[in-house]
Parts: structure tokens; sequence; C-alpha cells
């Protein structure tokens, strides 16, 4: 199908104002997934050239100590006579690489995406659905650094849209429709490197950089018509959310800011129906790709079949 781009959003007349509520037909859990057809896994199976497999999820104790007030993982092996059990608890399935499910985030004005309540969304549907396609890797801590902007990893350092569009343009690889978009800031390679009670400031302080919100953003990432982003940041965004000048001065809705200008989480998620990576660990990856100029892959991820999950580790694969 041919999707509309951003400004001519909605395409009902019950939808809300720049959403996608109804593209895939009424009580949709999938969004953007959608996209993710047979053609589409077919075509990306032929992306495998070398064999070469790089697995996507962080170790699941970091970070440590948790970002945003999270639970640590506490994990307990289990002797039973000659047979060995283990139990997790206090296990918060976004403490480490992640997917955002729809369950996640609800727009204060039209709730959840779809307009599905709150109880039948849940990342059981894309773990029975797979999230299979082609997977892009453009390297913005490169990009950056190729226009002398280096990224600082320790400072709410906002990428814009139109530096988004840039790296993309100026990358070896096209993004198209239905591809999985993998952003690279070098976030987690900066991470380890700290010391504990570095790592210890951060959690009680996290300032990291990311994708600045705002309707420039929106319209550069819905009009790629991927079907998904991850990055290996904290939230994708920049945090503490750093919106535009402009953003700031204007823009409001009914006397209010507009939420999805603040964080692009309320329009990505609740509206556009675009599923959020966090956290994932492209450090190999794009080793990889900057030495052998090819930055692309075939992409699998097998969220947990958690009914009514809100969340999920990916559990994902680029096989090159």
């Amino acid at each position: 199908m041919e999707l509309p781009n951003y400004r001519v959003l909605p395409v009902g007349d019950d939808a809300p104002p720049r959403s996608s509520w109804g593209l895939w037909g009424s009580h949709d859990v999938f969004g953007c997934l959608n996209l993710l057809s047979a053609e589409k896994v077919t075509e990306a199976a032929r992306l495998v050239r070398t064999g070469k497999v790089f697995a996507l999820n962080w170790a699941m104790e970091l970070p440590d100590p948790p970002l945003f007030g999270r639970s640590p993982l506490s994990h307990t092996v289990i002797k039973e006579g000659p047979w060995q059990d283990e139990e997790l608890t206090l296990w918060n399935t976004q403490t480490s690489s992640q997917w955002d499910g729809f369950r996640h985030v609800r727009s204060a004005d039209y709730g959840y995406y779809g307009g599905v309540p709150n109880g039948e969304h849940g990342i059981h549907h894309w773990a029975r659905k797979g999230i299979v396609g082609r997977g892009v890797l453009v390297d913005l801590a490169r990009y950056r650094r190729s226009v002398g902007r280096p990224l600082s990893m320790s400072d709410p350092d906002p990428i814009t849209a139109q530096e988004l569009a840039d790296a993309i343009t100026s990358s070896p690889v096209t993004v198209g429709p239905g591809d999985i978009l993998l952003l690279r800031t070098g976030w987690i390679e900066w991470y380890v490197s700290l010391r504990s009670d570095e790592r210890s400031e951060l959690s009680k302080n996290l300032r990291a950089p990311g994708l600045r919100p705002g309707k420039d953003l929106l319209e550069v990432v819905w009009d790629l018509h991927i079907a998904a982003i991850a990055a290996d940041n904290p939230s994708v965004e920049v945090y503490p959310p750093q919106p535009a000048p402009a953003i700031k001065r204007s823009n409001t809705v009914g006397g209010r800011q507009d939420e999805s200008d603040l964080f692009s989480h309320f329009a990505l998620l609740p509206l556009l129906g675009l599923p959020l990576g966090e956290l994932f660990d492209l450090s190999s990856l794009a080793e990889d790709c900057a030495a052998d100029g090819i930055y692309e892959g075939f992409f699998t991820s097998a969220p947990l079949n958690l009914r009514g999950g809100v969340a999920s580790p990916p559990n994902a694969l680029v096989i090159k």
C-alpha cells in the first residue's frame, strides 16, 4: 500500500490529528509493524551474505544502577538435587535493551494507539507475529564527528530533525518503507567506560544525547515509512527533553503545550504507532559496517510472549 505523508494525516474522519489511526483497519495492535509483509521478509533474507551474526541485546544487568528509578534485576540460581533452576525477581522489562510497547505511553487527549483499550494492547501481539525485516544502521555518532560536532555523551545533546535527515542522506544505505531503522549514538560504548561512582551519579541525574522532539522530527521519521526505530541510548530522544526554542515559545493546544513537542514518545507510540527500541547494543554491528561499508542486514526480533506486556527485551539479531 502507498502510505500518506505526515502532513496529510490522518486518513479517517474520526482519527486524531497527525495520527495513523485507521490506516490498517480498526482495533489495530501492530501499527507500523504491519509493513513487515511476507515480501519484505523474503527480500530481507536475501541480505545474508557472510553469515555474520550480531546480537543486539545488551547485558540484562546493565545499566547498573538502573535508570529512571527502575528496579535492579535479581537473579537466583536454585539447586534442587541433580537439577538447577533459576528465578528472576524485581525484573523490570525496560531496565536494559527493550521494545516500548503500545501500553507504555498514552496520549493525554486520545488514549492508547488506535483507540484500542489499554488492556487489549500487549507485547504478546508483537511476539506472536515476530519482528523480521531489513535492518539499516545509521551511525549518528560518526556523522556528527564528520561535520565537526561530536556528540557529547554526558549532556542532553539534541540531534535535530535536519541532522537526522542529513545523516540518513549521507549514509551508504538508503532507508526505505518497512525497514527497521537502527540509530547509533555511541552511548553504550561510553557508558561501559564509566567508573561505578559515575554510573551511580548518572542513574540519579540522567543526561544523554538523542533526537530532539518536535513536529519536524515526527515528519522526518514518519515520511521514511519505517516499521520501527531503535537506538543505543536510553530513550531514543534527548534526555532530559530539550524541545526546540521556537516550540518553547509557541505551539499550544487549548492553552497548554502539546505534549509531543516536549517528548515525541507521546506521538510516536500512541498516535503514529511506531515501535521504539532503546538501549540496543549496536557497537559490534557499527564496527563491522564501518569496516565493510555495508549498513544493512537481516533483522529478527522475538519479544516476550507475555500477554498484556508493556515492554520486552528485543532478543534481536542482525545477520549480514
